[in-house]
């Protein structure tokens, strides 16, 4: 870690970022968690998805990510994107003078203390779902500990286009849980792989327990990340009282005034182009 790291205070603001605007489900778990930080978000919409590119690629690309908003000073930086998490993150914290939180610890943290049998199912892009990223990191906890994963990739274009509980996303999601389950039945905790999909959890947490007989526990990566930057800020977290600062930054800033408050739950000014 680099000397002035120590500098960091609490009026420092929080980084995220994501390779388009998925990350916005994080940002929304973190502005519930901390309501008085400040947050830095970009997201690097010209290049997405990055589920699609080499590792290599991958790396590149969120290291440039990260660079930018450690050059705005911020006191922790959040992957908010599974695939540079599960590719990137070695990477991302050697390079950081401040703490590096990616998506896939939190995620299985949180599903090992949802789940009461031992299995569970992850679903995410196909980049994730290769990595076997979540599969390493909950066997590294509970080596007993069964994980299925798949792939799901129509549901970014269905939580994009705003299809997140209706006929056509109950179809496509008892398509692809429909083979999860067959891999395993006993189920009982899903991992949400991929910061799109926290938008459609309904429909996945009814369409899963339907297959299932029996509830079955959501985990989203989001909501878990959110609670491991509070853990991990302890006392350095702005309590403040008056909600924090939201500056929103994209690499290509097409649909985002309607795809943006669809993810952020909540009406957004908008985003500041940049170049990476």
């Amino acid at each position: 870690m680099m000397q002035d790291a120590p500098t960091m205070t609490k009026r420092h603001a929080i980084g995220v970022f994501d390779s388009g605007v998925g990350g916005l489900t994080v940002v929304r778990a973190l502005r519930r968690a901390l309501p008085g930080e400040d947050i830095i978000y970009l997201g690097d919409t010209a290049r997405v998805p990055y589920g699609s590119k080499s590792p290599r690629t991958v790396e590149k690309y969120s290291l440039a990510c990260q660079r930018f908003l450690l050059d705005r000073d911020v006191k922790l930086v959040l992957i908010a994107c599974n695939t540079a998490s599960a590719t990137a993150l070695p990477a991302l914290a050697a390079a950081s003078p401040v703490p590096v939180i990616g998506a896939v610890e939190p995620g299985a943290q949180s599903a090992l203390a949802a789940t009461t049998n031992g299995h569970i199912g992850v679903i995410g892009t196909l980049a994730t779902v290769r990595s076997n990223a979540y599969a390493t990191a909950i066997n590294a906890r509970d080596p007993d500990a069964r994980l299925t994963a798949l792939a799901c990739p129509l549901f970014v274009p269905l939580a994009e286009e705003g299809w997140t509980d209706d006929e056509i996303a109950a179809l496509v999601a008892r398509r692809y849980l429909t083979q999860l389950f067959e891999r395993d039945r006993a189920i009982d905790t899903l991992v949400l792989g991929c910061t799109h999909y926290p938008l459609l959890r309904d429909v996945l947490a009814r369409v899963a327990s339907e297959l299932a007989a029996r509830d079955v526990a959501v985990v989203d990566s989001a909501s878990a990340m959110a609670e491991t930057a509070k853990d991990a800020l302890g006392s350095g977290a702005n309590r403040r009282a008056q909600p924090g600062r939201l500056d929103c930054f994209a690499t290509d800033t097409s649909r985002l005034d309607e795809l943006a408050p669809r993810f952020l739950g909540e009406p957004l000014t908008g985003f500041e182009l940049v170049d990476l």
